[in-house]
């Protein structure tokens, strides 16, 4: 991958974790599927307050206006709050981000925040100027392919971590079944996933020491949040191979 096309963090393991960079295209087609979503829920509104409008009119003098003005207000709701809603409780992903596989992350690799949701979509009234003309030329000469929201924010937005394989980075076929059976690793952040995935993929060129400590740094760290008492962790690669294991099956099914 061009390095310019990625963004790389530096873990507290010594891992660096890569970010595919999502660009002008990605980005574009999940803006493309949003538009349609808000402008199919504007015009169930524009109906719903026909229906509505005469409906109260005969009981109420001033019901059209009132009716008007709520519109406005639903509108502006659905312009400045669909994108900063999604974002900040769907995990960074809008339907059309979902659907082009892209998400919004914080520039340090973490989830997006609601101020930071909140923010980089205020801006959004700038990004869209001439058709997100705008937008898309901050995209093309920012070197994180950052559109100005973005940069208020501090937040990048990158390409959903694909499926590679299953044997690509398992040392074996079968781990021990001894880790909890019933162990809820959805509740895993794709930036935990990518971690244990990245160290996975990345061992066989680390130094020995620094492959031991890492894997024991990111079992423990991971073991710990999901609860998993240290007897039943396994050896701490094996662990890590097991929790990814599971996390890939149960996402498969989703």
């Amino acid at each position: 991958m061009d390095p310019s096309e990625k963004l790389t963090i530096e873990t507290p393991e010594q891992i660096a974790l890569e970010f595919p960079l999502a660009g002008l295209g990605s980005r574009g087609m999940a803006l493309l599927v949003d538009t349609m979503v808000q402008v199919i829920a504007a015009l169930a509104l524009f109906i719903l307050a026909f229906l509505l409008d005469k409906d109260l009119a005969t009981y109420w003098e001033g019901a059209a206006q009132w009716m008007v003005a709520l519109g406005f207000f639903l509108l502006f709701c659905l312009y400045w709050g669909y994108f900063a809603i999604f974002e900040a409780f769907w995990n960074g992903q809008t339907p059309g981000k979902r659907q082009a596989k892209i998400r919004v992350i914080s520039a340090s690799g973490r989830p997006v925040t609601v101020f930071e949701s909140i923010a980089r979509n205020f801006m959004r009234v700038v990004d869209s100027q001439l058709l997100y003309a705008v937008g898309a030329v901050a995209i093309a000469v920012d070197g994180k392919n950052r559109r100005l929201g973005d940069m208020v924010a501090g937040t990048v937005v990158v390409h959903e971590v694909t499926e590679q394989g299953d044997s690509y980075w398992y040392a074996r076929q079968n781990t021990s079944s001894t880790t909890a059976p019933g162990l809820a690793v959805t509740t895993l952040t794709p930036q935990e996933f990518q971690l244990i995935e990245t160290f996975l993929n990345r061992r066989l060129d680390l130094p020995n020491l620094q492959r031991l400590q890492s894997a024991k740094e990111i079992a423990e760290r991971i073991g710990n949040r999901l609860q998993v008492p240290a007897d039943q962790r396994l050896l701490p690669e094996d662990f890590l191979e097991e929790i990814s294991r599971r996390y890939r099956d149960t996402a498969r099914f989703q």
